[in-house]
């Protein structure tokens, strides 16, 4: 009997694969940007995972690039540093003292052990910042926010020639301002950017919710942008999903395909949402 049960798994994991195939030619040669942060983050096991799925989907064929965030990293760094740190409609304030402990964070310990799993489960990932290679030029979002920047010229040239090479871009939010400033940017608005950029076939912004809601609570799995305005405008969509919801109608009115605000707290959603008819999140299109 248990012989019998261990072949119906195979059957149902080759059935699977076999119901995949479509999918994996649809994404052959696609470039991906994922935007990494929430749970994903959150413990070995996790970023174990994601990292595994970030060397198959390569390995059949997709370019991805991941932009990562690292709040919670930065505050307990400038916790442990005595360093103050002030919130201006939910964004931080970044003077002098705390674009440095950003810089130090995001290129150094958190990029790196995104570079680390990757590299782990078999993968050639490659930590930059938006800095290297001009790749984001920033101004200034707002005076009162202090080194914040918004993204105003990209150079993807650097990210192209890794892609060549087999090689995995792992990217930290931060860009040089005119002056040769360092700018935080938040970390949808890079991974927008980047996406716009590289005219990607996909942006996933991977968060801690299911996706999209409508008015009964309902997670809303396809959207048009036109969709996405009138619910903005009506309230449906509030809160922290505004930026989202904002960063994905950027990205497909300015080339991307289509954009995924994805639940990262499901087991292997970047898979799910490329190669099933599941998905694990609400998609946005263009209109």
């Amino acid at each position: 009997m248990k012989k019998q049960n261990m072949n119906r798994d195979w059957i149902a994991t080759a059935a699977t694969l076999s119901s995949a195939l479509p999918y994996l030619q649809r994404y052959d040669g696609a470039i991906v940007v994922i935007k990494l942060g929430g749970h994903a983050m959150g413990s070995d096991e996790a970023m174990e995972s994601f990292a595994r799925d970030i060397v198959l989907m390569q390995q059949v064929g997709v370019n991805p690039v991941i932009v990562h965030g690292g709040g919670p990293m930065i505050n307990a760094m400038l916790k442990k540093l005595d360093i103050q740190s002030e919130f201006v409609n939910g964004k931080r304030v970044t003077d002098a003292a705390t674009v440095e402990v950003v810089e130090m964070v995001l290129s150094g310990v958190v990029n790196k052990r995104i570079v680390q799993a990757i590299n782990a489960q078999g993968g050639t990932a490659v930590g930059l910042s938006g800095k290297d290679a001009n790749l984001i030029t920033c101004d200034q979002t707002d005076a009162s926010l202090g080194f914040v920047g918004t993204p105003s010229q990209m150079n993807p040239k650097i990210l192209h020639d890794l892609f060549e090479k087999d090689v995995i871009p792992v990217i930290a939010p931060l860009g040089a301002g005119r002056g040769g400033e360092t700018f935080n940017i938040n970390g949808d608005t890079a991974a927008g950017a980047i996406a716009s950029a590289l005219q990607a076939d996909r942006l996933l912004l991977l968060t801690d919710v299911a996706g999209v809601k409508n008015a009964a609570g309902d997670v809303v799995t396809e959207l048009k942008a036109a969709d996405v305005e009138a619910m903005t405008t009506s309230g449906v969509i509030a809160g922290g999903m505004i930026p989202k919801t904002e960063t994905a109608l950027d990205a497909v009115r300015n080339g991307v395909r289509a954009c995924t605000i994805v639940d990262g707290r499901v087991q292997n959603c970047v898979l799910l949402e490329l190669f099933t008819d599941h998905g694990a999140g609400s998609m946005i299109r263009p209109n």
